[in-house]
């Protein structure tokens, strides 16, 4: 009986602790995207054209998506910065989940961003 008892017990705590733990997980997946939107190494090699303000916001959505987090376009901010000289992109993601811990829940709130600075060659 105290041995079924401790066994549902570490079954329970696995469980609280993976909801918990996945949230994290996503959160740094979107982190890692977000250096990687924000880098934009396609366009800094020449084999892409570079991104407007909307796109990169829709590539961000996508990609929380992906990562099962759910995003409006307001939560996503993006700065594009062009001028002769340099090309500066910022990203930021403001967003809370709620995970679920049998009948109680709380929240976790994340605003995972990046910056990155390009100089263009001349």
């Amino acid at each position: 009986m105290v041995i079924a008892g401790l066994i549902l017990l570490l079954l329970l705590a696995s469980s609280i602790g993976w909801q918990i733990t996945s949230c994290y997980v996503a959160n740094s997946e979107l982190q890692s995207d977000l250096n990687d939107f924000a880098a934009q190494n396609g366009f800094r090699i020449g084999l892409a054209p570079l991104p407007t303000e909307e796109e990169l916001r829709n590539s961000v959505l996508a990609r929380a998506r992906d990562h099962g987090i759910d995003l409006k376009s307001q939560q996503v901010t993006v700065e594009r910065t062009l001028t002769p000289d340099e090309l500066r992109i910022f990203l930021a993601v403001d967003y809370e989940t709620h995970p679920s811990l049998l009948a109680n829940s709380f929240t976790l709130h994340f605003n995972p961003s990046s910056s990155h600075t390009t100089l263009i060659p001349k």
